[in-house]
């Protein structure tokens, strides 16, 4: 019979995502001790330990990466229930759990904003993540929807495009490039570049393209964030190669430059994804078909 509940389940898996029991505690907004009990207890219902100490944080055990599996697939084929019921129901609101990749933080609020205006009911759970982090919450159907760039390789989903993501090199306004008018993009040999961490969207685009052209750079830097990029190179650490969308106010404002190279800016697309299996309740449909229509014109007005 089992011993251990679906909140417990939960909590482990927020634990799992967070690698560190305060930071699950402070994403459900519960006590630390609260989550601690809630982890030990199921510890206890499933006679094995699910997680050790590493440093500050904790990392999954053998037994608890396969817990992990198990429990968010178990998890996902409840919210399914959840969303066939209130697609029988036919309502106008529910809830959306919704991915976005990192970059796409600086529109997304004002496209849920938005779409909230419309339909007020909906409640949306948002997670942000780099694209490797939320390609493993897409595998696992943890999600309904997701915002990202390239549309996965190796999953069975459905990507639909809604909007444009100009991708480009921007330095310091004092750096020298940023006076050269239709540069060859071999300029950007042995540059010292700022970038993305790996298995974020953006940096593998660079890559991409920066090895279509032959390029090699010097990366003197790698970072999670997009904002401390952008802090790194207005004080002149080096050039970064990132989406126009994250750098609007900056250009504006001139605190940032956009180097004119030819073949650039690339013009990748925003995609709105999910697994080709899931059955999506009214809400995430709607929410879709809103991104779709609407998505990049608005984002076209705001960033």
């Amino acid at each position: 019979m089992r011993r251990y509940t679906l909140r417990q389940l939960d909590t482990f898996l927020e634990i799992a995502r967070a690698e560190s029991v305060s930071k699950a505690a402070e994403k459900l907004h519960v006590t630390q001790p609260a989550i601690s009990m809630q982890l030990r207890q199921l510890e206890e219902a499933l006679g094995v330990p699910l997680v050790e100490a590493a440093g500050r944080n904790i990392r999954l055990t053998a037994a608890g990466r396969e817990v992990q599996e198990f429990a968010a697939a178990a998890l996902g084929q409840l919210r399914q229930l959840d969303d066939t019921v209130a697609n029988l129901r036919g309502l106008q609101h529910g809830k959306v759990d919704l991915g976005v990749v990192s970059t796409a933080k600086y529109f997304v609020p004002m496209l849920l904003a938005q779409f909230r205006k419309r339909f007020p009911g909906v409640e949306i759970v948002l997670q942000i993540h780099n694209r490797e982090n939320m390609m493993n919450l897409l595998q696992r159907n943890e999600l309904d929807l997701i915002i990202m760039g390239r549309p996965p390789d190796g999953i069975d989903c459905s990507s639909t495009p809604f909007a444009t993501n100009p991708l480009a090199v921007v330095s310091a306004p004092g750096h020298p490039l940023s006076r050269r008018k239709n540069a060859p993009m071999s300029i950007l040999n042995d540059t010292e570049f700022v970038v993305r961490e790996r298995g974020s969207g953006t940096r593998a685009a660079m890559e991409r393209v920066f090895a279509e052209h032959g390029i090699t750079t010097k990366i003197v830097m790698e970072m999670p964030s997009n904002e401390s990029i952008k802090q790194a190179v207005m004080a002149g650490m080096g050039l970064t190669f990132l989406s126009l969308r994250t750098v609007r106010h900056e250009l504006a404002s001139g605190h940032l430059a956009l180097l004119d190279i030819e073949g650039l800016p690339i013009v990748r697309h925003w995609h709105v994804t999910h697994l080709r299996s899931k059955r999506h309740a009214p809400a995430a449909l709607m929410l879709k078909e809103f991104l779709i229509a609407e998505g990049g014109p608005l984002i076209n007005t705001w960033a």
